[in-house]
């Protein structure tokens, strides 16, 4: 049979049978995508909203002649849903003295921009609390040692992050608690044989005398520096170094 063709050709390809199989086979339905949750997640594109959350944290350093406030402002997001969450948002930090404007407006201007940025914040906490003061650290109250008072901000960050849920303490088994609890006991009796005043117990004489942690256990004024928990809880027991707070003991 004979075709006539009135155009010109410009090109031709060649029809197999697989493709005449290809094109009559019914097309697939595409499955539908569900849709996923309208999740907000923290990143540099949210708007700062007019009023946001905030806590309020003092610091008496004797490094400054004035006493130093940190406060860290949270944003929620999701609010109302079951992925309702707080965030860092922002940092100010304020104090009388002017000696150290400078490095604090650059220090709160990066740990807000790194709030804003979103994604996992916790490292600034390990970073700041590394940073040691060339002078020397300090105790604050409670005996626990801080290298630095950029240290003690970054503590001051760790807290803030426990308390909305970002960070967690690492629970002691109870084997651990059971052992904290009998050395504190030895530590009791070791003093009541000895005659002196019980610096452990609620009703000591001079509660001026014994050192308060922020949870509020007591510890000897004679306690030394625990370079594991870095609490002033470290005493002799049976001639052995020993902390009431984590129970490290230096024989193990």
């Amino acid at each position: 049979m004979t075709v006539r063709i009135e155009k010109k050709i410009k090109g031709y390809a060649v029809v197999k049978p697989e493709d005449k199989a290809k094109d009559a086979a019914p097309v697939a339905a595409v499955p539908q995508v569900e849709p996923e949750d309208n999740v907000i997640q923290m990143h540099e594109r949210i708007e700062r909203p007019e009023v946001l959350i905030g806590s309020t944290y003092k610091i008496k350093s004797p490094l400054v002649e004035h006493a130093m406030y940190v406060t860290i402002n949270d944003i929620v997001l999701n609010a109302g849903t079951e992925h309702e969450h707080r965030r860092p948002f922002e940092v100010f930090i304020n104090c009388k003295s002017m000696e150290h404007f400078q490095w604090i407006v650059a220090l709160t201007r990066i740990m807000s921009a790194v709030f804003r940025k979103g994604g996992d914040v916790t490292f600034l906490v390990e970073e700041m609390k590394a940073v040691f003061d060339p002078r020397g650290g300090y105790f604050k109250a409670g005996g626990v040692y801080m290298p630095s008072l950029v240290a003690e901000l970054g503590s001051i960050v760790e807290d803030h992050l426990k308390s909305i849920g970002l960070l967690h303490d690492p629970e002691m088994s109870e084997h651990q608690r059971a052992l904290i609890a009998e050395k504190r006991r030895a530590f009791e009796q070791s003093q009541k044989k000895n005659a002196e005043p019980l610096p452990l117990s609620s009703t000591a004489t001079h509660p001026e005398d014994i050192e308060v942690t922020g949870d509020g256990a007591t510890f000897p004024p004679s306690a030394t520096m625990c370079h594991k928990c870095s609490t002033k809880a470290l005493v002799i027991m049976d001639g052995c170094a020993t902390c009431l707070n984590c129970g490290y003991s230096k024989c193990g």
